[in-house]
Order: structure tokens, then sequence, then C-alpha cells
């Protein structure tokens, strides 16, 4: 009889084990000491966990050229935060590959030591904010929770809970967390022709939008700080595969036999920017055997 009264509670104990792991689990605090920035990641159970980004790419902002209007808004809201004045949220917006991502990640390299550090969010992830915010509330350091790549389609769920986070909760602003995002939207939501239609005309003249149109800027205009990026033009351009030809080693007797190849990559590739400046810059170290990593 104790036999089978044990062997009932060992198949129990094993029952409540297997519950245990489907059940929410409350977010826990990763190693903060394993590095500068983190990564919010599911597991397939639906578990939210923290892990430490190994190896970040060194990436300082003496690297970025020709935005240098945009350098001195994010370094100075920045600097702002880690020193405890007022900052803002911010939400970096503009043409692909012209440095929004890699600015946040260089400032990270430059102000880690100052207590800086990251977390990168996917934007499907949002909806666990407020859980992120818990965990990172009483440290010491300074918390930029980042995401790349941000915008929505109508209806989706991260919209309303980061709306809530920026500005709308009950809750008060934590003080060592600030919202970074960037967006090829300026407001974050797909605009339609049809959306026009919601304008209402007064009798003098005056345009008023609509409840469609207030409602899809309602989320990009709580970002304190809105930081726009252009397409560079073709001498731009040239300077920024100078700097990434000069970053990689490449002798500068092979500069001139570069340029041209470079704007023909550019047209090939439908785009004149750093991401595509860096690309070119890659393959023509890399065929001619000259540059480094």
């Amino acid at each position: 009889m104790n036999d089978a009264l044990e062997r009932m509670l060992h198949r129990a104990e094993l029952l409540m084990a297997r519950i245990e792991l489907i059940l929410p689990q409350p977010l826990h605090a990763p190693d903060w000491y394993a590095g500068i920035a983190f990564r919010y990641r599911k597991r397939s159970s639906g578990h939210g966990v923290l892990e430490a980004v190994r190896h970040i790419g060194q990436m300082s902002l003496n690297d970025l050229k020709e935005i240098d209007p945009q350098k001195e808004k994010i370094q100075r809201n920045t600097l702002q935060f880690l020193q405890g004045k007022p900052a803002n949220n911010v939400l970096l917006t503009g043409a692909r590959g012209t440095g929004k991502s890699s600015l946040v990640k260089a400032c990270l390299n430059t102000y880690a030591s100052q207590g800086l550090r990251l977390i990168e969010v996917d934007k499907q992830d949002m909806v666990d904010l407020p859980d992120i915010i818990q965990v990172v509330a009483d440290r010491a350091e300074k918390f930029i929770v980042f995401c790349d790549d941000l915008s929505f389609d109508e209806g989706e769920p991260g919209y309303k809970a980061l709306k809530s986070i920026l500005d709308g909760t009950v809750a008060a602003a934590t003080p060592n967390v600030l919202i970074y995002a960037t967006s090829n939207r300026r407001h974050l939501l797909p605009e339609y022709m049809k959306d026009n239609l919601s304008y209402t005309h007064t009798e003098d003249g005056e345009v008023h939008p609509g409840e469609v149109i207030e409602e899809k800027i309602s989320l990009s205009e709580r970002f304190g700080l809105w930081v726009s990026f252009y397409p560079f033009s073709q001498d731009e351009y040239l300077r920024i595969v100078d700097q990434w030809l000069q970053s990689l080693q490449v002798p500068t007797n092979l500069w001139e036999q570069a340029y041209p190849e470079s704007l023909v990559w550019a047209l090939e590739r439908g785009s004149r920017s750093g991401r595509v400046a860096y690309q070119f810059a890659r393959d023509f170290a890399g065929r001619t055997g000259t540059g480094g990593t």
C-alpha cells in the first residue's frame, strides 16, 4: 500500500512539474554583469527571458559620417539621461540604411562606462514592456529599451502597450528607462489615401484631421524627441565610402578605382546609404585582397 502511494505521489509530482513549465512565469533578472546589452526573447513555452548579448559590434560615434545634426541630438539627450536630468523617449525615422540603428549602438559603446545599458525588444514583444521595466526599475544603471524597425499594422497588441508605457498609464515614468525606436514610418502605422476622407473643413477654410488621422499620430507624438534621417547626396555617399575604405585598411592608391564602382553598386541597389557604402567597401576590400576586417 505504501509503495503504491509513493508511486502515485511521484507521478503527481512529475505532473505538477510539467504543468509549472507551461504556466506563466515572472520575468527574472539576468546577470547584469554579463554584458552591456541584453536581448528580450520569448521561449517556445511562452516565457520571457533577458539574455546578455555576448558580441556587440564595435561601432563608435566617429564611424558615423554625414549625420552630425542627428548625432548631436541623440548625444545630448543620452547625456541628460545619464546625468539624471530630464530626457525624452526618442523616435528615429527616415530613409533606410542612413545610420539610425548604428547611432543607438554607437551611443551604447560610448557611454557604457558611465552606466548606460541597452535592452533590445522586438515589436511583437512590446506587450511585455511593463514586466521588463519592473525588472530594471531598481537598478542603478540607465537602460535604453531599443526597438529596431518599429512599425505596426492596425490592431496589433504591441501598439496599445507601447502607447500606454510612453504616456498614458497611471504609473509614473521610471527614471532609469527610456525608449529609443527606429522606423521607416514617421507615424509607425500604415497610412492610406482613404484616411484623408476623415478630414473636416470649416466654413472659413480651416482643415481638421479626423479620428483616423488623430489615432495614427497619437503614438508617434508620444516620443518627445523626433530625429529624422534623409537620403545621402552623391558627394556624401562617396565620403562615407572613403571612411569605410580607410577603416578596412584599403590602400589609398586604389580609392580612385573604387569610386566609380561604388556608384554603380549604389545604382544597382537603388540606394545611396551608409549601409550600401559599407557593403560595397567590404566587397571591394575582399575582391582586391587589400583590406582587413
